[in-house]
């Protein structure tokens, strides 16, 4: 008799240079030690030549800090539509600028000053 195969199987992703992923230290995880999960920055892949295995060296953003030989299945990519949703989502029609996150608008002030300094001067 076959056990059934309980584990949910994921698709194989694979990552490329400079997209931010979610990582989880696997190790730390099942210990209950904190600081288990970081976002980090991939570097660069690898294949490990005994088993085959691709696997990922990722910098940690909060602390610069270089980890090796990350396997992809504790790692989750975290795409730039989700950090900038609350930009595009903002609501500009809104008169009250509170409405926004504060990210929503610093962006909106850095771009609209960024208009103004490209513009021509005006004629008077």
């Amino acid at each position: 008799m076959t056990q059934p195969h309980t584990q949910a199987t994921r698709p194989k992703i694979t990552y490329a240079q400079g997209d931010i992923v979610l990582v989880r230290d696997v190790e730390r995880f099942w210990l209950g030690l904190p600081g288990h999960t970081f976002v980090g920055r991939v570097e660069r892949s690898w294949t490990q030549a005994d088993t085959r295995t691709v696997l990922y060296d990722v910098t940690e953003l909060s602390s610069s800090r270089h980890r090796a030989g990350i396997s992809p299945d504790y790692m989750r990519l975290l795409p730039p539509a989700d950090a900038m949703h609350d930009i595009d989502t903002a609501p500009l029609s809104e008169p009250d600028t509170g409405a926004m996150t504060s990210a929503a608008v610093a962006w909106l002030r850095q771009h609209l000053a960024q208009a103004a300094a490209t513009r021509p001067a005006q004629r008077t």
